[in-house]
């Protein structure tokens, strides 16, 4: 058997299990290349066309089939099977204690996607809900001059965010916080960049098996899947620099978003999965929201 047909075969597997996907790949193809290319060994940008005929040894196959039916059994995301994933090109270690990381926000820092919001005065990087802190480790990369903090409720995560810190060797350039949502961040902060919990009761009752096996304190934004976000809009005004912005991942929520919010000045950022995925807004339009009265004066 060659790696073109064993791929296949897996691919047909995977299929033909009804999973669900999300965590890093969209499709049945896409999942069997990770779960095989990891498991033989082998680079998973490697061209497949280039390496179809190459020939796993038996156990190499035996290998790359327990894996693929460890996914299919236990219905956990690959990477955590994997203990890996890609956010930006990036490697990143996980495992079940933290979200696998996903987020949108990725693209924006590689993209410059806000960077017209930025500029000398941006010193102090914020990224609240850090989980396993890919989002602060790609703005250390991004961004050489700043100083990045990590800051999550849970402990668990943050042993994970270290590891990653500690992988990518910025230690001395990235703090991590224990914090209930900006309780241990008093700032100021020139960009707080946030991927929170907001996800809604009705759609958490919804979630196939591959995301319940995620913490649901990284997911669960109650009823309307805003109340972390209703309590960083009031929290966060006083904590952000006069040039401050916020970068914030609402993902399909925009309706629940702007149902609680319909005073917001916000700004819509443009991500590959649309334009009501990812907002950002300015201390100004923060400030405004936060005293009504004055911003009319």
């Amino acid at each position: 058997m060659n790696l073109q047909e064993l791929l296949d075969r897996a691919e047909a597997r995977l299929d033909a299990a009804a999973l669900s996907y999300g965590h890093g790949t969209t499709n049945a193809r896409d999942e069997a290349a990770w779960l095989v290319l990891w498991s033989l060994g082998m680079p998973l940008d490697s061209d497949l066309d280039g390496v179809a005929h190459t020939v796993p040894t038996d156990e190499q196959v035996r290998e790359a089939e327990a894996l693929v039916t460890r996914r299919i059994d236990t219905r956990q995301p690959a990477a955590y099977l994997t203990r890996e994933a890609w956010l930006q090109g990036v490697p990143f270690y996980v495992d079940e204690r933290a979200i696998v990381p996903r987020s949108f926000i990725a693209e924006l820092i590689a993209d410059g996607g806000f960077d017209a919001w930025l500029g000398e005065d941006t010193h102090r990087v914020l990224d609240l809900c850090t989980g396993n802190g890919s989002l602060a480790v790609l703005a250390a990369m991004a961004w050489p001059d700043i100083a990045v903090t990590g800051a999550d409720l849970s402990p668990d995560a943050l042993a994970v965010a270290r590891i990653n810190v500690e992988r990518h060797g910025l230690h001395d350039r990235i703090k991590l916080t224990e914090s209930d949502g900006l309780a241990a961040c008093p700032g100021p902060w020139d960009l707080v960049l946030c991927n929170p919990p907001y996800v809604n009761s009705g759609s958490m009752a919804a979630l196939p098996p591959e995301f319940r096996a995620e913490p649901e304190l990284a997911l669960a934004g109650g009823d309307d899947g805003m109340d972390f976000v209703r309590a960083l809009l009031r929290d966060l005004p006083s904590r952000l620099s006069p040039h401050g912005v916020l970068v914030l991942e609402i993902g399909h929520e925009r309706p629940f978003f702007e149902a609680a919010f319909p005073q917001l000045e916000v700004v819509w950022l443009s991500t590959s999965a649309g334009d009501d995925q990812v907002l950002l807004l300015t201390a100004q339009a923060l400030q405004a929201f936060a005293c009504p009265t004055d911003s009319r004066q």
